[in-house]
């Protein structure tokens, strides 16, 4: 099958917005590793919960997320007042923890309640979408992870898994086996020859852009942020300068549910989401993170826009294939990268 210039720059366009998505996951997958040395596996599952929640909003009802919310709080909390009692903290601290732990997504959880039947503008619905899915990440952190933060590389890569079937699972109970599609953002089309952008493309562009560089800014000019950058150089040194490691994962984790919650309302109007759709989003953004050695925020951006291109071109020459040859791309990478810096990095964890 040929392909005329305006096919290639159909197909760029179609590559290099994908592209922008999973530079997003790369860049949240980079960061959970740095700060906590976490490869966060179900980073792909805030994407489908971010698509999904919104869609039942859309349809006036109560998303399974609000009442996940709730549940996993009430269980944080519950885990957090044992604690107290066994350190024997006054009450008065132990009153100020419950407080911290359920105050946010109980509001979130009753606004969610209060709103879904009145089937708000999309925009109010995708900010009560984020509050949602955003605090899910911290509380997925505390419960799965907080403990074991210590514990090897591989040990947290078990739970990963864990936690991905967990949630993969919840979502196929919450949101059912049938796929959503959202509205777009922007009905908008521009033209330009034959090549034609939609207004929601735009919309993807100018988010990703805008995220990454707030994400600089808060890594540059924040306190959190320079905590959270100490945090994933040296976690001891971080932990004897008094900065909290448990808060610095759940803040890496919250920002992580963010990022992945945001890319599904971004990819939502584009493709149909289901609950299991996460996994393969996600794991492209992997792969992207790989370029980086999950550590390069800048190369995790630059390998997204070529698994994007790459995944847009397969899928005109060779659609059946399309996945494997984008999940092939990880073997070189990884060779590459054994060769050029040997087992040092193995033997430091």
């Amino acid at each position: 099958m040929g392909m005329d210039l305006s096919t290639a720059g159909i197909l760029l366009l179609d590559g290099v917005t994908n592209g922008a998505v999973y530079a997003l996951l790369a860049l949240a997958t980079v960061l959970v590793f740095t700060v906590t040395r976490v490869i966060f596996i179900p980073q792909g599952e805030f994407v489908a919960y971010g698509a999904l929640t919104l869609a039942v909003l859309q349809l006036g009802k109560v998303p399974g997320t609000a009442w996940l919310l709730v549940g996993l709080a009430a269980v944080a909390a519950l885990i957090d007042l044992v604690d107290a009692v066994r350190r024997g903290l006054a009450a008065a601290a132990m009153l100020r923890g419950l407080v911290r732990t359920l105050l946010a997504p109980a509001i979130v959880a009753a606004l969610t309640v209060w709103a879904a039947p009145l089937k708000l503008h999309l925009l109010a619905q995708s900010a009560l979408t984020l509050a949602i899915v955003t605090l899910l990440g911290p509380l997925v952190y505390r419960l799965a992870y907080q403990r074991l933060a210590d514990a090897s590389v591989l040990v947290l890569l078990i739970v990963s898994v864990g936690v991905h079937f967990a949630l993969t699972g919840l979502g196929l109970v919450f949101f059912g086996a049938e796929g959503f599609r959202n509205p777009s953002f922007w009905d908008q089309r521009f033209s330009a020859g034959a090549i034609s952008l939609s207004g929601q493309t735009l919309i993807i562009f100018i988010a990703s852009i805008v995220l990454i560089v707030a994400l600089f800014l808060f890594f540059e000019r924040t306190l959190r942020g320079k905590a959270l950058r100490a945090t994933a150089v040296n976690r001891l040194g971080a932990r004897l300068m008094g900065i909290s490691t448990s808060g610095a994962g759940k803040l890496s984790f919250g920002l992580a549910a963010f990022i992945g919650a945001l890319s599904g309302l971004l990819i939502g109007p584009t493709t149909t989401i289901f609950y299991d759709s996460g996994f393969l989003i996600g794991l492209k953004g992997f792969v992207a993170a790989i370029f980086g050695a999950l550590a390069s925020y800048p190369a995790a951006a630059l390998g997204a826009l070529l698994v994007g291109v790459l995944e847009s071109f397969s899928s005109f020459y060779a659609s059946a294939f399309k996945e494997v040859i984008v999940f092939t791309l990880i073997i070189p990478v990884l060779l590459w990268r054994s060769f050029q810096r040997g087992h040092d990095d193995v033997e430091e964890q």
